[in-house]
């Protein structure tokens, strides 16, 4: 008896239903089944079922949505404690003067109306007209009650009582890679209170801001930092000042590069300024100036690279009871380097009076150490 051979189409088709039933059934296993019944009763259930992420040698997974989160919680904690600061400084050229307009943010570290900012936003103490900016509105005059544009910081005091206040944190303990959260008004006051955020990039940083003047021992960070931000908070992710933001280098080597003022450096200053109304450092008692700029005046050849050059020494001062000398040139205190007036007028903050040091001094090109005692303030 003959038949016919049914056509191979139909054989294919019978495949491929059986084939999509059976992937059917397999996944309502998988997805059904599977986690509640087989898998942790029968067989090992997989990580992927108990909520877990394989981490290897103890690597840390954070979800997005975390660092978002720290942000906003940042900035609605420290928003009301950082201000905008408006000043008018007089500028002489040549036989006239005109009036020039700065602008920059401040944090208020004290509820009856003391505000930390950078020296340079109030003209480094010469600004005619200084204006405080609160986020309600209010424009309240500011007078300026400590600055010193080494450290490049400031105090501004106004009067006006119960501010809401940001909390300090410890700059010492930062690590780098932790939150960095900058709150400022970048490029003008139409962008007052600007969030932006990155990271701490950085420690120990070092930046020539004049020829004179080298800040020391700044926060790196990429949060974003415009004219206009410097003198507000940079926050850690508890919403704590931990930097006070005061320059930012822009060009084509280092573009989106941030730095901030330890809060460290500040703490004591304000605690000083609130209880008595200024700061007073100790001091050495000499005049003196940079080794570079009395080769170059004097046309002399020193044979030292950098150092301060001690010019003349103040009667009955610390300097004199150490027996230094006009003609040495001071390279260290303690272990900290002497390049300039400035960078020894900030190792000077370090110490109280009646604190002890070593200084290192050239003398007739020998290299001595000698012992002072801060035992004045001024």
């Amino acid at each position: 008896m003959y038949y016919d051979r049914p056509p191979r189409r139909n054989n294919l088709l019978s495949y491929f239903v059986v084939a999509l039933i059976a992937a059917i059934i397999g996944g309502i296993i998988s997805v059904y089944i599977a986690p509640n019944y087989i898998y942790g009763k029968i067989l090992p259930a997989p990580s992927i079922y108990k909520g877990e992420i394989p981490n290897k040698q103890g690597q840390i997974s954070i979800m997005p949505t975390d660092e978002v989160s720290a942000v906003e919680a940042v900035a609605k904690k420290t928003m009301s404690s950082v201000v905008g600061i408006t000043t008018v400084q007089v500028q002489r050229e040549f036989i006239w003067e005109r009036e020039v307009e700065g602008i920059g943010s401040g944090v208020v570290v004290h509820p009856d109306g003391y505000i930390l900012t950078n020296s340079h936003v109030i003209a480094d103490g010469k600004a005619k007209r200084i204006n405080v900016l609160f986020e309600n509105g209010d424009k309240v005059v500011g007078k300026v009650l400590w600055n010193d544009p080494a450290l490049d910081l400031a105090i501004v005091k106004v009067d006006k009582r119960g501010l809401d206040i940001a909390d300090l944190g410890d700059s010492d303990s930062l690590e780098v890679g932790q939150l960095a959260v900058a709150i400022g008004n970048p490029l003008g006051l139409d962008f007052q209170r600007t969030v932006t955020s990155g990271v701490i990039s950085g420690l120990n940083r070092s930046v020539r801001v004049n020829q004179y003047n080298v800040i020391e021992d700044l926060i790196q960070t990429d949060a974003s930092i415009n004219p206009g931000n410097s003198g507000g908070p940079l926050l850690n992710s508890k919403g704590e000042v931990i930097g006070i933001n005061t320059v930012k280098i822009s060009s084509q080597m280092g573009e989106g590069l941030g730095f901030a003022i330890p809060i460290n450096v500040a703490k004591p200053i304000i605690d000083e300024v609130i209880e008595k109304g200024d700061f007073k450092t100790v001091f050495i008692g000499f005049a003196g100036t940079e080794v570079e700029q009395y080769e170059r005046q004097l046309g002399v050849d020193l044979s030292i690279d950098s150092g301060v050059i001690v010019i003349e020494v103040q009667p009955n001062s610390p300097a004199q009871r150490a027996d230094i000398r006009a003609g040495d040139v001071i390279i260290k205190i303690d272990d900290h380097d002497v390049e300039s007036m400035n960078q020894l007028q900030k190792i000077l903050y370090r110490y109280k009076k009646g604190d002890k040091a070593t200084l290192t001094i050239v003398r007739n090109g020998k290299e001595i150490k000698v012992k002072i005692t801060f035992t004045e303030v001024k």
